[in-house]
């Protein structure tokens, strides 16, 4: 129980003094505490201070460089401001200079205007004095020509209508001689280049072909029993067949080279093979019919070849090789197209144009011939014709609608198949006619030259490639011999038909003549 005792007064003692010893430590923290505040707030008053002055300083420092600035844009904006009254002044004094200028000038013009006044009333005056004379003067003349002003006036239009019709003549020889100088020169330059790179052979073909026999024996069979075997090859064939007594040799005649071709074939056959009788020509004559069409296939597509023209049509490649059995003025008509062909692409070429186009146009220009003899119309037309249905482009089918100017050509390539045209036709040796038309076309073109007045001799020369009209220098002039060969180009474009060009030269010679005695 002591133990007990003791032990609460113990734990009461301990309590009392750790309750002293906590209070003074307390109080000591407080105190400590109070004391660290006390500094902090010291501290922190110095430090504000601090910060206060420098805010100070540095509104302070702004203030003095905003007020530098301000002061540096017052001293431009005045020095803007003086710059500106000075142009002022300036312009200023130029108005004031431009306005006593004006003022200067509008008394000059209004006293320019004054004697504008003055001569304008005495140019009326003058005017009226001069009508009043000119009347006079008309009266009189009339009275001394006694013409009226309308008679007078006619014949004054007359003369000039003259005086202008020579300066229009002399003009028109003036621009037509420099212009012919330098075209002829172009025009003969590629001609000749073309002519050069188009090196041809002439052909002639004939409405006949001679089949040679073994022998003269052979002739019986040809004919058969009472002609029969004859008969029936005429009959299937188409062809007539000459016997006379030219030694080992039959003639066939007829005008369609097809035909002939394919009777000429299968005449040969028959004879080779010996067995002759209506039954075995009418078979060998259909084989030949075969191989004819093939070797027409065969021809048109070697021409194309040759030509260097690609994607033509069938029809139209079958077309071209009947050309081959085709003619004109003893000409092959294949074989000029072929020389068309490339005197068009030389050509074509030469001026910067479409040269592979120009072939094509050159190759089918004539295709009109392989059937001229079935259809109605010239084969230019007719060609024409076969180029659209087979779907060729429209300058080809222009082309060869104008190549005789049948129609207006109307683009280069049109003006190019006809002088292409033209140069392969007119070729010595190209193509051949009879004495009796060539002398009947000479004597056409001297009548048509002598039918103008003025004209005291004309001659046809140069094979009817040109026509030489010598006048009479008294009654035709130099500006009239001009428009009198123009008149006879187209008297002889409208009434002759002529191959290639015709040159008209008109001659005017004055001769003085004296005699010393």
């Amino acid at each position: 129980m002591l133990n007990i005792i003791l032990f609460i007064v113990i734990a009461a003692a301990g309590l009392s003094v750790g309750y002293f010893l906590r209070k003074n430590m307390a109080e000591k923290k407080l105190q400590d505490a109070e004391t660290q505040a006390k500094q902090i707030i010291e501290q922190a008053k110095k430090e504000i201070q601090d910060r206060r002055r420098e805010a100070e300083l540095e509104a302070k420092d702004l203030l003095y460089r905003m007020r530098q600035d301000f002061e540096r844009e017052t001293k431009d904006r005045r020095q803007e401001i003086a710059g500106l009254e000075k142009r002022l002044g300036q312009k200023e004094e130029n108005i004031e200079r431009r306005h006593d200028l004006l003022v200067t000038k509008e008394k000059e013009i209004d006293s320019k205007l004054e004697n504008v006044r003055k001569q304008e009333e005495s140019v009326k005056a003058k005017e009226t004095q001069l009508y009043s004379l000119i009347a006079e003067e008309k009266d009189r003349l009339q009275k001394i020509s006694s013409l009226s002003a309308e008679e007078a006036k006619q014949i004054l239009l007359n003369r000039l209508n003259e005086e202008l019709s020579t300066e229009k003549a002399i003009l028109i020889k003036r621009e037509e001689e420099e212009l012919k100088g330098v075209a002829e020169k172009k025009a003969k330059e590629i001609i000749s280049l073309a002519i050069q790179k188009c090196a041809a052979e002439n052909s002639v073909e004939s409405t006949v072909s001679v089949v040679t026999l073994p022998n003269d024996e052979m002739k019986g069979r040809v004919i058969g029993r009472e002609g029969r075997n004859i008969r029936a090859f005429e009959m299937a064939t188409g062809v007539d067949v000459i016997i006379d007594d030219t030694p080992e040799a039959v003639t066939l005649s007829c005008f369609d080279t097809v035909r002939r071709e394919v009777a000429r074939m299968a005449l040969e056959k028959l004879i080779s093979d010996g067995r002759i009788h209506p039954g075995r020509i009418e078979e060998v004559v259909e084989k030949a019919k075969k191989e004819v069409d093939e070797k027409i296939r065969e021809e048109g597509e070697r021409a194309a070849f040759e030509a260097g023209v690609n994607s033509l049509h069938p029809e139209l490649i079958k077309l071209l090789g009947r050309l081959k059995y085709r003619s004109s003025f003893g000409q092959n008509a294949l074989q000029h197209s072929k020389e068309v062909s490339f005197l068009f692409g030389a050509m074509s070429s030469e001026l910067g144009l479409d040269s592979k186009l120009g072939r094509r146009i050159g190759l089918l220009h004539d295709i009109g011939k392989a059937v001229d003899h079935q259809v109605e119309g010239t084969h230019a037309k007719i060609g024409a014709e076969l180029a659209r249905k087979y779907n060729e482009s429209p300058a080809v089918i222009e082309a060869i609608e104008a190549h005789h100017e049948e129609a207006e050509p109307r683009s280069m390539y049109a003006v190019l198949a006809i002088a292409a045209d033209a140069i392969s036709a007119a070729r010595p040796g190209a193509r051949r006619e009879t004495l009796e038309t060539y002398i009947k076309r000479l004597e056409k073109l001297e009548s048509i030259a002598n039918v103008f007045k003025g004209v005291e001799k004309s001659f046809a020369i140069q094979a009817g490639r040109e026509i030489r009209v010598i006048v009479q220098p008294e009654k035709i002039s130099d500006p009239e011999a001009v428009n009198m060969a123009r008149d006879i180009r187209k008297k002889i474009e409208e009434g002759m038909e002529y191959p290639g060009q015709i040159k008209v030269t008109v001659i005017r010679e004055m001769r003085a003549i004296e005699y010393a005695k």
